[in-house]
């Protein structure tokens, strides 16, 4: 079966980075499209951005185009997501999810558990 396991996540003060990673397995990887998305406390869960298989073209949302970057590594089936310039209002809970390039930002074939993210002002 499909696993999407996140991790790299933690607390860091704002201004600082973190690169969360997210290993999968069970899937064809570097065919793949996978995604990131964030799920702050009272808030809906946000699509921030995906990358496609093996020519890692990458698509934000305008909330952290410039901050956040995110990659693969094929041959460790694994999907980073690089973010700098963090602010206090990055703090969430932060997912890799795979699914169809066109559905991905509104809905997800497989998602993992989440990793938190908590910036501190």
């Amino acid at each position: 079966q499909v696993q999407l396991v996140e991790s790299g996540g933690g607390l860091v003060q704002a201004g600082g980075s973190l690169r969360l990673s997210c290993a999968a397995s069970g899937l064809p990887f570097s065919s793949s499209v996978m995604g990131w998305f964030r799920q702050a406390p009272g808030l809906e869960r946000e699509f921030l951005g995906r990358i496609t298989g093996r020519s890692s073209f990458t698509d934000y949302t305008d909330a952290v185009k410039g901050r956040f970057t995110i990659s693969r590594d094929n041959a460790q089936n694994t999907v980073y997501l690089q973010m700098n310039s963090l602010k206090p209002e990055d703090t969430a809970v932060y997912y890799c999810a795979t699914g169809d390039w066109s559905s991905l930002p509104r809905e997800a074939a497989y998602w993992g558990q989440g990793t938190q993210v908590t910036v501190s002002s």
